[in-house]
């Protein structure tokens, strides 16, 4: 029986601190049965990962998955770089707009979507100091504003 809908493993906060995110794909990903294992457990780091396309394949690098502690002689290296499966013609436009505007390939998600696990991908540009700078007072300002109209709907 396969279950139906998507569940959110793992997410990549820092990126969205360190990157504008252009435009978003979904791939799936080449993966063992007991790296599929742990996954289940929730045992992702996406932290430091980044995608990169070499011979016409996308990789993802340094995704770390925890070895299963039932897995015993068929675990993997938990930073081992995977193959994303994507279309041809779209992993190649990817590499075009890398190869030309500076673009980096960052994986934002890690999912369940219809018991099988797909990565997000975003392609991203970084922010300089000054526009992370920017992104928090930003925040800060909607936190207090939001702050404020709730004391005033308690009292008002």
């Amino acid at each position: 029986m396969e279950r139906k809908g998507t569940k959110l493993i793992a997410k990549n906060s820092k990126a969205f601190h360190d990157y504008f995110i252009e435009d978003r794909y979904e791939a799936g990903i080449a993966l063992s049965g007991t790296e599929v294992k742990s996954i289940r457990q929730g045992n992702v780091n996406l932290k430091d990962s980044f995608c990169l396309i070499k011979d016409g394949q996308m990789q993802v690098i340094g995704m770390h998955i925890s070895p299963y502690e039932k897995g015993n002689i068929f675990n993997k290296d938990p930073l081992r770089p995977r193959s994303l499966l994507m279309h041809k013609r779209e992993i190649l436009r990817l590499f075009m707009k890398v190869k030309q505007d500076g673009y980096s390939l960052i994986p934002l998600s890690l999912y369940f979507k219809d018991s099988r696990v797909k990565l997000e991908v975003g392609l991203a540009k970084g922010k300089k100091l000054y526009d992370k700078r920017d992104a928090a007072a930003a925040k800060d300002a909607k936190r207090e504003m939001d702050r404020t109209m709730k004391t005033r709907r308690n009292y008002g």
